[in-house]
């Protein structure tokens, strides 16, 4: 599986979460049952890294959201951010950009126009922060 299925992934699986408070295992069941796939290894294990740092994420989230409030956004943009926002600081093996990238093309697929812009300029406003602090 490419990389970028298993973003897509773990976005599904975020996305989801927003709707229900189900366990990952519920959440793979339903996936594996209404769609006939395979969760990977990788999304399964950004999906516990946000709940496991959910509030340090989302903090951050909202740092970078002027003039907005997380609850205000709509939840691809939430769920976009939190996946990006996760790899952006615990997976080191990930370039920044790349995170960024993919995030922003998650947005355009399953999002709006507004979307898309908005979350490049969140996780932009993050790169230059983590960037800063090293």
């Amino acid at each position: 599986m490419k990389r970028h299925e298993a973003r897509e992934q773990a976005f599904f699986l975020i996305f989801e979460r927003t709707f229900q408070e189900a366990s990952l295992e519920e959440l793979v069941e339903s996936a594996q049952l209404a769609r006939d796939i395979t969760i990977c290894g990788f999304a399964q294990n950004v999906f516990h890294g946000v709940e496991k740092h959910g509030e340090e994420i989302d903090g951050m989230i909202e740092k970078h959201c002027i003039g907005w409030t997380k609850n205000r956004l709509s939840r691809v943009a939430v769920s976009v951010l939190r996946t990006a926002v996760y790899e952006m600081l615990y997976e080191e093996k990930i370039p920044v950009s790349v995170s960024i990238n993919e995030a922003v093309e998650i947005a355009k697929t399953y999002g709006s126009t507004e979307d898309a812009s908005f979350v490049n300029g969140v996780l932009g406003s993050v790169a230059k922060e983590l960037e800063s602090a090293q």
